[in-house]
């Protein structure tokens, strides 16, 4: 019988996992791609007047699959024969590709229970899957360059492997448990940075909708004069929905401060609407502001920063609260710059070049965006976690505890008037039983009496802090008596089962009888 040895490569070795990484990236990206040429294959079926064979169809496919990634691309059939950039990314489409590499690098470390496999390191996983999808890129970037939408070389070798990266590092992080940092601030201002960050996108997304609606006239007609045909409309319906989360970066923008551009020289911002806008026609565009100056109803949408920067610094100073004035202004400050950034780069994703000339500028200025939140964060967020942690570290006033009935009533008796004509009063529950006499016992004699006395309840909580606060004795010496005197003259009588709950003074027992000289 042969016996085959289980080579390293084969049997989970560390080659053999950078590989597998490897094909991982490889078949993202071919599924990233493969998911948008099938809908544009479709769109082009459905179509009653392609003007274009497969070949544009896929050439186009492979543009938009650039595009997705942030690459700008170059329209050269255009009216006046001139190629014109086109860089505003339909973010909507960027959420497949970048889902896709995260997803290869997670099941790249993540090694079930029990395997033979070694998973790689951290940086191998990253460099192994960014490097199998890059080559899938780079055949792209190639196959599109003789097609209608040609790759910016530039931007192809500056944001594919920046955005490709990106995802692979944010897989390596869900893999090992979406860490924090072990240092309190920072992990703080990261939990801030990300509550302030999702309130400002959806505050924005609120302002655009709202927009929008105000002008769904317009909107409805500048989507109807696009297409005729219901392919086309569902398509112009297909691109609306991949720049819904540009529409949000915009509202964002605009509530920030410093608005958007809408051409060379045209701004839109909420104090109104400086120089001629170049606005192409299209559905989302017709919730512009209108020309003119702003109202308070455009100022309104400075509620969106104020309410992310608000909840922000009640963040920081809720976490805050044991630190000192200087590590909270430091982490809501660290909290707002990374806002900031995040919002810089959604920004720069969110607009771009049209064309040429006056549509060179199109959309939010990436470093106008990322001031304005800093300085939103710097001016409001710091002093509200500032005045969260104070507030914190108020120490309340004691309210007075209310005093018990039963110490009231220890202290009225202590106060009551004793003279020498009064003897003591005898303490409840102290009282000698009456008793019996037998039948057959002679005169005089004593015995048990028919009930056992019952021992007084011990003294409660509130009576026992009443007597301690007279300077009473609450437990006092031991006396030996109690061990030799029989009040009942019965020799099994037990002593410790009727022993009282305080001490009172009492007669002594009598003395024994003397020895008679006899």
């Amino acid at each position: 019988m042969t016996h085959v040895t289980e080579h390293p490569l084969v049997q989970g070795g560390r080659s053999a996992a950078l590989a597998t990484a490897c094909v991982r990236g490889g078949v993202a990206a071919g599924l990233g791609l493969g998911a948008l040429a099938v809908l544009v294959i479709a769109g082009w079926i459905s179509s009653p007047y392609p003007d274009s064979g497969p070949g544009g169809v896929l050439h186009l496919a492979a543009g938009l699959w650039l595009l997705a990634h942030g690459v700008d691309l170059v329209r050269t059939d255009t009216l006046s024969g001139l190629p014109a950039p086109l860089g505003i990314v339909p973010m909507l489409l960027a959420v497949l590709p970048v889902w896709l590499v995260h997803r290869a690098v997670r099941d790249t470390l993540d090694v079930p229970g029990g395997g033979d496999r070694r998973p790689p390191s951290a940086g191998g996983a990253v460099a192994a899957v960014a490097g199998g999808y890059l080559l899938v890129a780079a055949a792209v970037v190639v196959y599109g360059g003789s097609g209608p939408l040609p790759a910016e070389p530039l931007s192809a070798g500056l944001w594919l492997p920046a955005v490709v990266v990106g995802a692979a590092g944010a897989g390596v992080w869900t893999a090992f448990g979406r860490p924090l940092p072990e240092q309190r601030q920072a992990a703080a201002a990261l939990r801030a940075a990300g509550l302030g960050l999702v309130t400002l996108l959806g505050g924005g997304a609120v302002v655009a909708a709202v927009s929008l609606a105000w002008h769904a006239g317009e909107a409805q007609t500048v989507y109807a004069g696009l297409a005729g045909e219901w392919s086309g409309r569902v398509a112009v319906l297909l691109l609306v929905l991949a720049l819904l989360p540009n529409m949000a970066v915009w509202g964002t923008a605009y509530g920030l401060g410093p608005g958007f551009t809408l051409g060379t020289g045209a701004f839109a911002t909420p104090f109104g609407v400086v120089g001629d806008p170049a606005a192409p026609a299209f559905p989302l565009l017709a919730a512009l502001p209108d020309d003119g100056r702003g109202g308070w109803v455009h100022g309104a949408a400075a509620a969106v920063p104020l309410a992310a920067v608000l909840l922000q610094g009640g963040r920081v100073g809720r976490a805050a609260r044991t630190w000192t004035a200087r590590d909270t202004a430091l982490t809501a400050l660290g909290a707002a710059w990374g806002c900031g950034v995040v919002v810089s780069v959604l920004s720069a994703a969110a607009g771009g070049p049209l064309g040429t000339a006056r549509l060179s500028a199109f959309g939010p200025v990436w470093w106008q965006t990322g001031a304005a939140t800093v300085l939103w964060g710097a001016c409001v967020g710091v002093p509200v976690a500032l005045g969260v942690r104070a507030w914190g570290r108020r120490v309340p006033r004691p309210k007075p505890l209310p005093v018990p009935a039963e110490a009231s009533a220890v202290q009225a008796v202590a106060a009551a008037p004793t003279g020498p004509e009064t003897g003591p009063v005898p303490a409840a529950g102290l009282v000698p039983p009456p008793t019996t006499s037998a039948p057959d016992a002679p005169e005089g004699a004593k015995t048990r009496p028919e009930t056992p006395p019952t021992a007084p309840a011990g003294r409660t909580a509130g009576a026992k802090a009443a007597v301690a606060g007279l300077g009473l004795d609450d437990d006092p010496p031991y006396d030996s008596t109690y061990d030799t005197y029989d009040p009942y003259g019965d020799s099994a009588f037990e002593p410790y089962d009727y022993l009282p709950a305080a001490w009172e003074p009492g007669a002594p027992p009598p003395p024994p009888p003397a020895p008679s000289a006899d």
